[in-house]
């Protein structure tokens, strides 16, 4: 167990990012894009080399085309085209690198700014933007087999946990995971950030996850800032010992780099998956960019602390590492070009969107067709009509 001082500088953003990681630490690229494994990553090393160049140049496209679209996401936002953002900037490389690793039958349940993590499964980005435009409810169908077992984004902090554990522990009760069968066994991937593992409901989530072994991966993107409170004001140890402290094996791991992150949650669920428990992991990165677009983060963090994270940049990173692995200029080109036009697709058919019927307040209110539910839906017909018939 680290000491508060271990803590505290293990966490420190003023650490160099091309020192030696702290003890524990799963690392495999470092800050320059060097391979260079740390202790901890060696048991990893299996399922790294099992990446052929397309895996690893996919890793790399899936995080280039979905900084381009948040960004322009973000300036949508600034333009009035959506009530709010939030930006994933910097938290790539953990998206990227746990989504890769879930099988098709696994179950994602994200937080709110798992952009690249519900792409990656199939949902369409213009979902993601028409529920920060105000136009859904929910965004997508969560059980449509196109969006991969992708749940809804949840804005209220913490609570996806819940739903995730509550999912997991029906796998267990339906015997629909731990059969032995990697092919149909299914097990559960649940997002959160540093601020929300202070929540209650995730400490709820993880005392049934224990109890009941349920087939759940806690991934925990520790971007440093609960909004504007550091990470060293919300807990005096690594967050890492939090899955610990109930009985789960919890591993941190360098969420800028994509290979450990990949690695590592591809362990965590295939052991979820066996029936050997939950699992958790912290996944230390930065939020380069604003918690929302309603929040300045220049009030509450130092420019340099923001260059010394910037020189930790999971692209670049990446980047680097192809470059050293014979990656073509042409192959750079290409996917430059590919996340240019998506962010030009995406600002073209946000901005023929057009308004939000009023009808659609009605959807989903129940499952089934409700008389109460109708008949208001009815009379707000009739309103508005009353005003194109002159009769208002």
């Amino acid at each position: 167990m680290l000491s508060t001082d271990d803590a505290t500088a293990a966490d420190s953003t003023d650490a160099d990012p091309t020192g030696p990681a702290e003890p524990g630490l799963v690392r495999i690229l470092t800050a320059d894009g060097t391979f260079a494994p740390t202790a901890a990553a060696e048991p990893y090393l299996d399922l790294v080399g099992r990446l052929a160049d397309a895996d690893l140049e996919q890793f790399y496209r899936d995080m280039v085309v979905v900084r381009a679209f948040d960004t322009q996401a973000t300036n949508l936002q600034r333009q009035g085209q959506l009530a709010l953002w939030p930006p994933s900037r910097g938290q790539e490389a953990a998206q990227v690198g746990s989504a890769r690793a879930a099988r098709a039958q696994d179950h994602v349940f994200p937080s709110y700014r798992e952009h690249v993590v519900c792409t990656i499964r199939g949902v369409d980005p213009l979902d993601i933007i028409r529920l920060m435009r105000g136009m859904t409810h929910g965004g997508w169908d969560p059980y449509d087999p196109a969006r991969g077992n992708t749940h809804l984004y949840t804005l209220v902090l913490g609570s996806q946990t819940l739903h995730a554990t509550g999912f997991g522990m029906g796998l267990v009760f339906d015997g629909r995971t731990g059969t032995g069968d990697v092919d149909s066994d299914e097990a559960v991937i649940v997002y959160y950030g540093d601020g929300a593992s202070s929540q209650g409901d995730v400490h709820e989530a993880m005392v049934f996850a224990a109890s009941y072994q349920v087939p759940q991966v806690f991934f925990l993107q520790n971007n440093q800032w609960a909004i504007s409170v550091p990470v060293a004001t919300q807990a005096r140890v690594p967050l890492v010992h939090r899955g610990a402290g109930y009985g789960i094996p919890s591993i941190r791991v360098d969420g800028n780099d994509v290979l450990a992150s990949y690695a590592v949650t591809r362990r965590a669920l295939d052991e979820a998956r066996s029936g050997a428990g939950p699992r958790a992991i912290e996944a230390v990165t930065y939020r380069m960019g604003a918690h929302t677009t309603s929040d300045d983060p220049t009030k509450y963090r130092t420019g340099d602390e923001e260059a010394s994270w910037a020189q930790r940049d999971p692209i670049a990173r990446m980047r680097a590492y192809l470059r050293g692995r014979g990656a073509s200029d042409a192959f750079f080109d290409e996917v430059d070009a590919e996340a240019a036009a998506g962010a030009a697709s995406i600002r073209e058919r946000t901005t023929a969107l057009g308004a939000v019927p009023t009808s659609t307040m009605f959807d989903h209110v129940y499952s089934e067709p409700h008389p109460l539910v109708e008949r208001q839906q009815q009379w707000l017909a009739d309103y508005e009509a009353s005003f194109q018939e002159g009769t208002r």
